[in-house]
C-alpha cells in the first residue's frame, strides 16, 4: 500500500488563522442555497475609478430584483443569533463571583497563557460539569468537561484536551482575587454586548454622500421606519448604552432611536436626527457618527428606485456591512439586500427569496437579527481580527510581568487542582474558607459593576415568549425500559437494539409496547435500515465472534404480521456475510441509488462488498427472491492498513465507478482509501497527544465530494477534488471550514444548514455554512441512536426537561448575592438497589431542520425507490406504509448536485424549474 502526504493538504491548527480565512471563500453551493444568489462588487467611485481595493458581497435573496417570484419555505425560526453572549461570555456567567480558579503558565514558545476552571451546574438542570477558559494571545479557547465523582481532573489534563501538552513553565494557581478584574478585561476584547448601527435616509436618484447626508429631514415613510426600528429618547440626561453620543450638552443631536433586543442594547445613529449644518456641505457631524460605524443601514424610498443604491457612493473607510431597505408605500412592504465586503464571515439569517417583506414585525425581527450577526461577523475580518490579537497579547503579556513577583513568593500556587475542587484540604480549611469568601466578595462586586455599567452579557435579561425552534424534539417513547445500544427507523417504527432484550421495534403511536424482532442471543452492536432496497444490515456479536448479517425487510415484516416467533441467533446463519467474521465496524454508501457498498473493518483490513439493485419485475415491485439474500452480495477486494480503524465513511466519486474513496480514521489520522488500487492518501493529521475519533461525514458542496472531519473538540470540513488519474485532488485551505465545540461530542448529525454535536448531557447546535453557534439545549444523560433519516436520542430526563424553547429563554434573572458558604452544584441522587430507570425516547423530524432548503419539488434521487414500510395487521404497530421522511442524506445530495448543475449551466434545465442565477 502506497501512502502519500502532500505538504499542500496540511492544515492549519484553529488559532493560525482567522475565520475569514477559514469562511470567506466559502460561497460554494450550500452558501448559495442558504443565502441566495451571492455577488461580488467592486468598489468604485461617482468617476467608475476603484476606490480601494476592498470589494463586496451582495446577498439580494434573488439574482433579478425586478422579476416576481413566488416566495420560497423561508420560515421565521431561521432566524437566530449567532454566538448568543450567554454562550460566549463564559467568564461573566460561570465564572465571576464564584469560586472558581485561575492559573498562569508559558507554552513551548514561551508565550504566557491563562486556564480559569470552575465546577458549575448547567443551564441549573443538574448536570454538574467542569467549564474551562483558556487565554492566549490568539484568542479564548472555551470547553466543557463531564463531572465524575470517582475521577479527579488535573490541571494539565485540562490543558491537554485544550491540544495544549508542551510547556516552558508549568502553570500555577493565581490565588489573589483581584485577578478577577484582568480577566474580565480579558473577555471584552470578545466584543461589545451593545451595537451601535448608522441609519441613512436616501431620497430617490441621490448618488452620493454628500446628497445623502444633506437631506435635514427624512419622510412620512421614514418615520414609520424608525418608528420600527426603536423608540424616540431625549438624550439629555439618558442613561443607558449611549452609542458614542453626546447625553450632557445635546451636541450630537437632542434625540435619537433606541431598543433593547434579545437583551442587547441597541443605540441607532440617525442621519436626519445628528446635527445639521447648512455651511457644510458635507456634513462632517453626522459622516463622523454614521461613517465610524461597522453597519449601516440605507433607507431609500420607491420599489423602482433608480439607480439603486451601491457601497461606492459612501466614502467610509470604517463601514463593513450596509443593509439596503427598500419601503413601497402602494403595498406597505419592505426590500431588503445587504452589502458585505468580501472580508466578512458569511453570517445569517438567509434572505428568503424574494427579499419582501409585508409582516413588519417580522422584518425587525429578521432585520436586526441580522445586523447584530453581521457586526459579529465582522470582528473576525483580518482587520479586527489582527488588533484583537495585538489588544490581547500585550494585556496578556502585561498581566504576567505584575504577577510574576507574587507567583515566586506564595507557595500555595503549587497545590494540584484536585486538592481545590470539590473539596479544600482540612489542614488549611479555615484560612481557605476566608479566602474563597473573599474572592467571590470582589467578584460579585464587579459583576454589579458590570450590571449597572450596561456591558452585562444577555444572560441576565428574559426577554419574549417561548417559540418552536426547528430542533424542538417530540417524545417518541417515554418508558423504555432498557439500555440502547444502536438504533435506525423503519418508515415510522424505530428499530432499537439492547444488550438486555435483543432488537426492539417501538412504534410511533406508543398503541402498543414495544415488539421484540431479535431476542438477545442477537446482540447487535449496529444496525441500517435500507428501505429502498428491502435490507436490514447489522452487526453482531464482539471480537472474534463478530459478523455481519443482511435481511429482506420485507420478511421480517411477514414474521411480525403472522405473530410467527421472535428470531434468534440460531435462526439468521443463513444470513452471515461469511467473510465478515472479526469485524469491528462497518460502513455503507448512503448514496446507494444504483449500487449498495459496504466497507467491513477486520482488525486493519478492509473487505470491500457490494449488491447490485435488485431485479424487478413489470409492475416495479421486487422479484420472487430467496428468504436470504446474501448470495447478492459480492466480494470485491481486500485492503490491509498500517492499523485498525476507528471511524469510517464512504465517500462516493463524481461518477461513482472508479473513484470512490474511504475515509479511515487511525492512530493520528485521517486518511483516504481509493477504492480501486488501495493506495491511502494523507487527509488531515491530528497535532495532539491524545485523539478522540468522532465521526467523518460525507457530505457534497458545488457538487463534489467533502468531507466533515471531527475528532477531540473539533470539526474541520475538507473539499476533496475530482482524481487525477489515481490521485484525490485535496483542495488547498482556502475552503476548509475549521471550529471548535464547547463540549467534547460523542456523534455529530449533518442535517443542513444545521451541524448538531451530541455530548454526555448537551445538544450544541451550529450552522454549516460557517460553524457560528445557534443553542445549546441540556439533555441529561443524553445519547444519540439514529439519525440517518429522523434523529432520536436517548435521555434519563422527562418530557418536559427536554423539550426546547427559544434560545433567548434559556436565561433566566440573576443578580449577585453573598454565598451562605462553598457553593456546589446539586448533584443528581443515585439510584437504590434494584431501581431500574426508565429512559425517555425523543425524536426531532429531519424535514424540520431541512426542510427550509428545499425551493422546489424534487423528484428523489433514487432509483426504483421501493418503500417497504411497517404496515397493518399488527395493530397500530404496523401503520405507515409510506416513508414519510421529505428529504434523506441522500437527497440532500442529489439537491447539492443537481442546484451546481444549474447554476454554472453544466446541463439544460426545463424551463418550468430554471431558477434565476448570477
Amino acid at each position: 500500500m502506497n501512502s502519500v502526504d502532500p505538504a499542500s493538504t496540511k492544515l492549519l491548527t484553529f488559532n493560525q488563522r482567522s475565520a475569514s480565512e477559514d469562511l470567506g471563500c466559502r460561497r460554494g453551493d450550500f452558501s448559495r442555497k442558504h443565502y441566495g444568489s451571492v455577488e461580488l462588487l467592486i468598489s468604485s467611485d461617482a468617476d467608475g475609478a476603484i476606490q480601494r481595493a476592498g470589494r463586496f458581497r451582495v446577498e439580494n435573496g434573488s439574482s433579478d430584483e425586478t422579476t416576481d417570484y413566488t416566495p420560497g419555505t423561508w420560515r421565521r425560526t431561521d432566524v437566530h443569533l449567532e454566538n448568543p453572549e450567554y454562550h460566549t461570555r463564559w467568564f461573566f456567567k460561570y465564572f465571576l463571583g464564584k469560586v472558581h480558579q485561575n492559573y498562569i503558565g508559558t507554552d513551548a514558545e514561551k508565550n504566557p497563557f491563562y486556564l480559569s476552571v470552575v465546577l458549575s451546574d448547567q443551564n441549573n438542570q443538574r448536570v454538574p460539569q467542569y467549564r474551562a477558559i483558556l487565554w492566549r494571545k490568539t484568542g479564548t479557547l472555551k470547553i466543557s468537561l463531564p463531572y465524575s465523582p470517582t475521577k479527579t481532573l488535573s490541571v494539565k489534563s485540562i490543558l491537554s484536551a485544550m491540544n495544549l501538552d508542551r510547556f516552558e513553565k508549568g502553570p500555577r494557581e493565581i490565588l489573589n482575587p483581584e485577578i478577577q478584574k484582568d480577566l474580565l478585561v480579558l473577555e471584552e476584547q470578545e466584543g461589545s454586548v451593545n451595537f451601535k448601527f448608522g441609519v441613512l435616509y436616501a431620497k430617490d436618484g441621490q448618488l452620493t454622500d454628500d446628497e445623502m447626508f444633506s437631506n435635514e429631514t427624512g419622510s412620512q415613510s421614514f418615520d414609520k421606519f424608525l418608528n420600527l426600528l426603536g423608540d424616540t429618547i431625549s438624550l439629555q440626561g439618558w442613561a443607558g448604552y449611549r452609542g458614542g453620543l453626546d447625553t450632557k450638552n445635546d451636541t450630537t443631536g437632542m434625540n435619537s432611536i433606541y431598543t433593547v433586543y434579545q437583551g442587547h442594547e441597541l443605540m441607532f445613529h440617525v442621519s436626519t436626527m445628528l446635527p445639521y449644518s447648512k455651511e457644510n456641505k458635507q456634513q462632517v457631524e453626522r459622516k463622523r457618527h454614521i461613517g465610524n460605524d461597522i453597519v449601516t443601514i440605507v433607507f431609500q424610498e420607491g420599489e423602482d428606485a433608480s439607480p439603486s443604491f451601491k457601497p461606492s457612493m459612501i466614502r467610509s473607510h470604517f463601514t463593513h456591512i450596509f443593509a439596503l431597505v427598500r419601503y413601497n408605500s402602494q403595498n406597505d412592504s419592505y426590500r431588503l439586500k445587504i452589502f458585505s465586503e468580501e472580508s466578512v464571515p458569511l453570517f445569517g439569517p438567509p434572505l428568503p427569496s424574494p427579499p419582501v417583506f409585508t409582516d413588519h414585525q417580522e422584518f425587525r425581527d429578521f432585520l436586526l437579527v441580522k445586523l447584530i450577526n453581521g457586526e459579529k461577523a465582522t470582528l473576525e475580518t483580518p482587520t479586527f481580527a489582527q488588533k484583537r490579537q495585538r489588544t490581547l497579547d500585550m494585556l496578556i503579556r502585561s498581566l504576567y510581568q505584575d504577577l510574576i513577583p507574587d507567583l515566586h513568593k506564595n507557595m500555595l500556587n503549587r497545590r494540584s487542582f484536585s486538592d481545590v475542587l470539590p473539596e479544600s484540604p482540612k489542614s488549611a480549611r479555615k484560612k481557605e474558607e476566608a479566602r474563597q469568601a473573599e474572592f467571590v466578595r470582589i467578584g460579585q462586586a464587579l459583576k454589579l459593576k458590570t450590571i449597572v455599567r450596561g456591558d452585562a452579557p444577555t444572560s441576565l435579561v428574559t426577554t419574549g415568549l417561548c417559540r418552536k425552534e426547528p430542533w424542538e424534539s417530540q417524545s417518541f417513547c417515554s418508558t423504555f425500559p432498557y439500555e440502547t445500544v444502536c438504533a435506525d427507523s423503519w418508515g415510522q417504527s424505530l428499530l432499537v437494539a439492547t444488550e438486555a432484550a435483543g432488537v426492539m421495534m417501538i412504534d410511533d403511536a406508543q398503541v402498543l409496547p414495544p415488539v421484540q424482532v431479535f431476542d438477545k442471543t442477537m446482540v447487535v452492536k449496529q444496525i441500517h435500515v435500507v428501505e429502498p432496497q428491502d435490507l436490514l444490515i447489522t452487526r453482531a456479536d464482539k471480537g472474534k465472534d463478530a459478523r455481519l448479517y443482511v435481511f429482506r425487510l420485507s420478511m421480517l415484516k411477514r414474521g411480525l404480521e403472522e405473530r410467527q416467533l421472535v428470531r434468534t441467533k440460531c435462526d439468521s446463519r443463513e444470513n452471515k456475510l461469511e467473510k465478515t467474521k472479526g469485524c469491528h465496524l462497518y460502513s455503507i454508501n448512503t448514496h446507494h441509488g444504483s449500487e449498495l457498498r459496504i466497507v467491513a473493518a477486520i482488525r486493519n483490513k478492509l473487505l470491500l462488498i457490494t449488491r447490485k439493485q435488485p431485479r424487478l419485475d413489470g409492475l416495479g415491485t421486487l422479484a420472487a427472491a430467496t428468504h436470504s439474500p446474501v448470495d447478492q452480495f459480492q466480494y470485491i477486494r481486500e485492503i490491509c492498513l498500517c492499523d485498525a480503524p476507528v471511524v469510517m465513511a464512504l465517500v462516493d466519486g463524481p461518477t461513482g465507478e472508479n473513484d470512490n474513496m474511504i475515509c479511515v480514521a487511525y492512530k493520528h489520522q485521517f486518511d483516504l482509501i481509493n477504492e480501486s488500487t488501495g493506495d491511502a492518501y494523507r487527509l488531515h493529521h491530528v497535532d495532539a497527544n491524545r485523539v478522540n475519533f468522532v465521526a467523518a461525514i460525507d457530505v457534497y458542496e458545488d457538487g463534489e465530494a467533502g468531507l466533515l472531519l471531527c475528532y477531540n473538540y473539533i470539526c474541520s470540513y475538507k473539499k476533496v477534488c475530482p482524481f487525477n488519474g489515481s490521485t484525490p485532488m485535496i483542495q488547498s485551505n482556502a475552503s476548509d471550514l475549521h471550529f471548535s465545540w464547547n463540549q467534547m461530542p460523542n456523534a455529530i448529525v449533518c442535517a443542513f444548514p444545521y451541524i448538531l454535536a451530541f455530548t454526555t448531557d448537551s445538544i450544541e447546535i451550529r450552522l454549516v455554512v460557517n460553524g457560528n453557534l445557534v443553542y445549546t439545549a441540556v439533555v441529561p444523560e443524553l445519547q444519540l441512536t439514529a439519525s440517518r433519516s429522523d434523529i432520536y436520542f436517548v435521555s434519563s430526563a422527562p418530557v418536559n426537561s427536554a423539550s426546547n424553547c427559544s434560545s433567548r429563554d434559556t436565561s433566566s434573572q440573576s443578580s449577585p448575592q453573598t454565598p451562605t458558604g462553598y457553593e456546589m452544584p446539586v448533584f443528581p441522587l443515585p439510584l437504590g438497589d434494584g431501581e431500574t430507570q426508565c429512559k425517555h425516547i425523543f425524536k426531532i423530524p429531519l424535514s424540520n431542520l431541512v426542510g427550509r432548503s428545499i425551493e422546489r419539488p424534487l423528484k428523489s434521487p433514487l432509483v426504483n425507490k421501493v418503500v417497504t414500510g411497517l404496515t397493518a395487521p399488527v395493530g397500530a404497530l404496523m401503520q405507515g406504509s409510506s416513508h414519510t421522511l421529505s428529504l434523506s442524506r441522500m437527497e440532500i445530495k442529489e439537491i447539492a448536485s443537481r442546484t451546481r448543475k444549474e447554476l454554472l449551466g453544466d446541463e439544460p434545465t426545463p424551463l418550468a424549474e430554471k431558477q434565476p442565477h448570477t
